[in-house]
């Protein structure tokens, strides 16, 4: 990368210069201590570095300081000045040529590193209870982290996805009732649900039961086959433990092939569901509990079992069993998370909703009290989205056509859909504007990408294809044959560059920020990163087009452009896959 190169430089020239006595008093560094930036004026340089934070240990001015440093670099290549405290960097032609044939070197890895510490991964998202369609809010946490999940795998590690099926609450019997009603609806009776508020909370009232229970009813032979049941015998206002099982097993089936379809539809794939009821039944849940009751981590109060977690961070001890013997939700999270370590993961992600701030620090702590290393677990925290339709704020839920995940993807489409999700950092409330996700236009994000990587598409096409003069009805012949195209795609020299690099200059730039950019969003676990990118490479590309003509008489220069052109549609496609969207040829 140009910048790493371009701080090295910096770093051994400053090393150097501590050795000869020239930085003062300074007599030691420590690596990565200065950061590298963009001049706020683009004439000073590509980049820039402030050495002033060291005069305090030198004890000399800063521009001294800067000077010492420069004066110990040897790189004809590029040029190095100085501006007060500041080492300014501008890349020179051999650098830059470099980038571009990196770029027809790599095609589909490029802004891969050769070279990381390679991780297994388990990355957890979305983890929705089974009792409904998925909302937009998880939308956003599906989007993120198949986003994710991809950047991590680019990067050089071993992912696998995961989603956790929260099937083992009382919310699968409110289900199981919630479906009753609606199968006795279907059968002609007069009877709704409740309308007190407290009462209704036992249930879930939306209209997408119903075709859940038409479908029970049709098929209830085939349903009921080996039992001595009717469908009538669900049709009591009370169910049995027998018909119950049976509605309960049948609705949340119902919703998790629902789940799974819109997932599929969403391009989000997971490895492995994750049941959270034959974590219980596989008996890991009590047997972390009495792992936890050997080593004296849990005592007794109040007939209930606490957990000591205030000993491992946790602002107070937490209940993990009731006094009524029922288990917490911390309980199996707890059995969850061991589960994960004992199944050989180095490091697990969990996408959460920021509701669960609190809840990080105890399932540390029982990572912890169970002898593992609690710095394994990384949880990101993420916001709430807010729809914005006409300019107009509109609570989630109050607008009969835009509840669920589902609508929206009808509403606007997959692409439009992810990138939203994906453009703000995962710890900011997400404005989703409905309509002007909808639009065809520059100030719609994903479609001025998408219609960057369609533009450069079009300028490769039109390089070999022959034309009819309007006028005169005649072929013109296409500007460069078949086989001129394919030598300059399969055998790329980097000279090509070179007639049109002073005006490519910012676009070559922005070309080989990518691959600090995939160091950076892999690092920090982002992927609004990627989306930023994307818009500043096509507004970039959008720039040199306007101003320089690609298509021309000129030969040489016109291979010349032609290969920057190439070189965007490549790096704008491999950023575009990592957040699973599409990058169109025609639009």
């Amino acid at each position: 990368m140009i910048k790493d190169y371009f701080l090295n430089n910096v770093e051994n020239a400053l090393k150097n210069a501590i050795l000869k006595g020239n930085l003062g008093q300074m007599n030691d560094y420590t690596p990565n201590s200065l950061v590298v930036e963009k001049p706020k004026n683009p004439d000073f340089g590509d980049f820039a570095v402030n050495v002033s934070s060291l005069a305090r240990v030198a004890r000399i001015a800063p521009p001294a300081i800067a000077n010492a440093i420069v004066a110990e670099i040897d790189d004809k290549d590029n040029e190095y000045s100085v501006i007060g405290g500041f080492i300014n960097f501008k890349a020179g032609q051999k650098l830059l040529l470099a980038a571009i044939e990196e770029i027809f070197k790599k095609k589909e890895a490029f802004g891969r590193p050769e070279n990381i510490d390679k991780e297994k991964i388990i990355l957890e998202y979305v983890s929705a209870n089974p009792t409904g369609p998925f909302h937009i809010g998880h939308g956003r946490w599906a989007a993120m982290g198949s986003a994710l999940a991809n950047l991590l795998k680019f990067y050089g590690h071993e992912v696998y996805q995961e989603f956790y099926i929260n099937d083992a609450g009382s919310q699968i019997q409110k289900l199981g009732n919630s479906l009753a009603i609606r199968i006795r609806q279907k059968m002609g009776e007069d009877v709704d649900f409740p309308t007190d508020e407290l009462e209704r909370k036992n249930y879930y009232p939306g209209d997408y039961l119903i075709p859940v229970a038409e479908k029970f009813v049709e098929n209830s032979a085939e349903i009921l086959k080996g039992t001595s049941l009717e469908v009538k015998d669900f049709c009591k206002p009370v169910q049995s433990e027998e018909t119950l099982n049976i509605l309960c097993d049948f609705a949340k089936n119902e919703m998790e092939n629902l789940q799974k379809a819109l997932l599929e539809n969403f391009r989000v794939n997971f490895d492995n569901f994750y049941s959270e009821l034959t974590l219980h039944k596989s008996g890991k849940v009590d047997e972390c509990v009495n792992k936890l009751k050997a080593s004296g981590k849990i005592y007794t109060k109040d007939g209930a079992d606490w957990f000591r977690s205030s000993d491992f961070g946790d602002d107070q001890d937490r209940v993990i069993k009731k006094a009524d013997g029922a288990n917490t939700y911390l309980t199996a999270d707890i059995a969850y998370h061991i589960d994960k370590l004992e199944r050989g993961f180095d490091r697990m992600i969990n996408i959460w909703g920021a509701d669960h701030h609190g809840y990080v620090a105890r399932v540390k702590a029982s990572i912890e009290a169970l002898g593992y290393d609690p710095n394994k677990l990384e949880i990101l925290l993420g916001q709430l989205v807010n729809l914005v339709i006409n300019g107009n704020e509109v609570r989630m839920g109050k607008r009969k056509n835009m509840v669920t995940l589902d609508d929206l993807i009808e509403e606007v489409g997959v692409d439009a859909t992810r990138f939203w999700m994906c453009m703000r950092s995962i710890d900011n409330t997400l404005d989703f504007d409905i309509e002007l996700a909808k639009t065809n236009s520059d100030e719609n994000p994903v479609f001025y990408v998408q219609y960057a990587h369609a533009r450069a598409c079009s300028i490769l096409r039109n390089a070999t294809e022959s034309k009819i003069d309007t006028e005169t009805g005649k072929s013109i012949p296409a500007p460069m044959s078949v086989s001129e195209f394919d030598e300059l795609v399969n055998n790329y020299k980097s000279e090509i560059l070179a007639p049109t690099l002073d005006s490519a200059r910012k676009l070559v730039l922005k070309l080989e920020e990518f691959k600090s950019l995939i160091k950076l969003s892999a690092e920090t676990r982002q992927v609004y990163t990627i989306c930023r990118y994307v818009q500043e490479l096509a507004a970039e590309f959008h720039s040199f087009y306007n101003a320089n003509r690609v298509i021309s008489d000129d030969k040489e220069l016109m291979k010349s452009r032609l290969a920057l052109v190439i070189s965007v549609k490549q790096v704008l496609n491999n950023a575009l896959n990592l957040l699973g969207v599409s990058a169109p040829e025609r639009m």
